[in-house]
């Protein structure tokens, strides 16, 4: 299940303005009458997110819920080298296609990945993710959605399945089915 949160991509501190003012805009996006962006699920799940934060008991026992169990994964960071120069960029690029296959291969309906997740995955802030994704969108490895989600694509799909068996990173990031590499 996505954290409430992350799908309005505020933070956990955000105050009532600021869930009220993002419900507005995503509800006119995700809305089913909008023939351009529009998606029942998300909306459905937009509905429930803003009933929980919108409400302070029930947004309190959402927040105590999340703290005892936490469901994040060590950061990819931890377990691969992200900094170098040029196998650092590599490596990140392995591990946001990996991310993103993962997801496409699991949820085919809602392939998305928030750039949010992206960072909280690979365990550094979005400066260092900057001409990674880029670089992938040009090569049109990776899409950005309106919702300014990642989504993989075709070529994506296969650049992953042709490279995992001679990169032993990608090979790694994909063993566990999750990307996570653990």
């Amino acid at each position: 299940m996505q954290n409430f949160y992350e799908f309005l991509q505020i933070s956990s501190n955000a105050d009532p303005d600021t869930i009220h003012r993002v419900y507005r805009f995503l509800a006119v996006r995700f809305h089913p009458d909008n023939p351009r962006t529009g998606d029942a699920d998300k909306f459905i799940f937009l509905k429930q997110a803003f009933d929980v934060l919108s409400n302070p008991a029930r947004r309190a026992e959402y927040n105590a819920a999340c703290a005892k169990n936490p469901s994040q994964a060590d950061p990819l960071s931890t377990s691969i080298d992200f900094m170098d120069i040029m196998e650092g960029e590599m490596n990140r690029r392995l591990a946001v296609l990996a991310l993103l296959y993962f997801r496409r291969r699991t949820t085919p309906s809602t392939p998305e990945v928030s750039l949010m997740e992206v960072e909280n995955r690979m365990g550094f802030p979005r400066d260092y993710l900057d001409f990674t994704t880029w670089y992938l969108r040009m090569k049109g490895y990776i899409s950005r959605t309106d919702s300014s989600d990642f989504a993989l694509t075709v070529e994506g799909v296969d650049y992953v399945e042709t490279k995992s068996v001679s990169m032993p990173v990608l090979q790694n990031l994909l063993s566990n089915g999750d990307g996570n590499g653990q």
